[in-house]
């Protein structure tokens, strides 16, 4: 499985350009799958199974494919890019960072020089520097997008790379759709398209499906480094399963039917609430007449910067859950 996370980490697709990790993806779940297919925004759907028998429940699970970004705002007499933010971008995360622009330019980030060296730059003081002398040759262009480049690291259970919110999500789809032989309900596996600039993807898919419920995968925060505190979440005690962040609450009858599937099947599991952030769960809420919802979370170090941390234990349970909960009858 660390292939194929290293290889979705390592694809280039900040919000809005997707089309990269979307070949990947695609290329990864074809033949698992009833149906695959593209829709206008761009997200990739997976269809497995029917749900015109019996008790069968229309089930969506949203991942996002997109990544945050940097998009070249003017370039400067000079040469240098200065840039705007493409999702939640932290600019104290910015500075030495390298990037790579869409069209294969990499450069490195810093800014003007600052009253004390503790202060934290402001995005309108920084620039990429692509090693250009002038503007007139400086390869990047105005509204030329940007990711961070960064290796995959393997560190044993533990693994780092950019990109893991949410190409980590990305992957345990990927891998329940493997490892789900049949299922009695028929179930939509959407990797989203703009999730990092307002779950744009899942809300459309979502209104397209219409679910009879749902539940995305993404990543959630830590609480086992130094200082770290009012937050219970440690890598490598299971996948988190949220009942609360700043942009919804889980339907109670979701997190039961997701504590109850684990508990039965003994998946390790931790219990979420986060202070801040969202998920596609969201967007899927609040579409038609609304979709009872919830989020199976893997715990992430260092959320949008240029190395995030995961267990691959949390990841490889994850899946297990994903296809306990998919694989059986549902009754909320």
């Amino acid at each position: 499985m660390k292939k194929l996370i290293q290889k979705l980490t390592e694809t280039f697709s900040p919000s809005g350009y997707e089309s990269a990790i979307r070949d990947v993806i695609r290329a990864e779940v074809e033949g698992l799958a009833d149906e695959i297919r593209v829709d206008a925004l761009g997200n990739l759907i997976a269809r497995k199974g029917s749900a015109k028998k019996g008790p069968a429940k229309k089930i969506m699970i949203a991942a996002h494919m997109d990544e945050i970004g940097l998009i070249a705002s003017h370039i400067d007499e000079n040469g240098f890019v200065r840039f705007t933010t493409i999702g939640g971008v932290y600019p104290q995360m910015l500075m030495g960072s390298r990037v790579r622009f869409f069209g294969g330019t990499p450069g490195i980030v810093h800014t003007e020089p600052l009253d004390k060296p503790t202060d934290t730059p402001s995005v309108d003081k920084m620039f990429v520097d692509v090693g250009a002398t002038s503007r007139k040759d400086c390869p990047v262009k105005v509204g030329e997008v940007a990711s961070f480049e960064r290796p995959f690291l393997d560190l044993g259970n533990r693994i780092v790379a950019k990109s893991m919110d949410d190409r980590i999500g990305c992957a345990v789809a990927i891998e329940a759709l493997r490892a789900l032989k049949s299922t009695p309900h028929e179930v939509y596996v959407v990797f989203t398209t703009q999730e990092e600039v307002g779950t744009r993807g899942a809300e459309t898919s979502a209104f397209g499906i219409d679910p009879d419920l749902g539940f995305s995968i993404d990543v959630t925060g830590w609480g086992d480094t130094p200082g770290r505190k009012n937050f219970e979440m440690a890598l490598g005690k299971g996948p988190a399963i949220k009942i609360k962040d700043g942009g919804m609450l889980s339907d109670p009858r979701i997190v039961d039917w997701m504590i109850g599937t684990a508990e039965k099947a003994k998946i390790p599991y931790q219990r979420e609430v986060l202070l801040g952030g969202t998920t596609d769960a969201r967007a899927m809420q609040l579409v038609r007449s609304g979709v009872p919802v919830g989020c199976i979370s893997i715990p992430c170090r260092y959320v949008h910067s240029p190395s995030e941390m995961v267990d691959i234990r949390d990841v490889e349970n994850a899946v297990k859950l994903i296809v306990e909960l998919l694989g059986k009858p549902v009754e909320l």
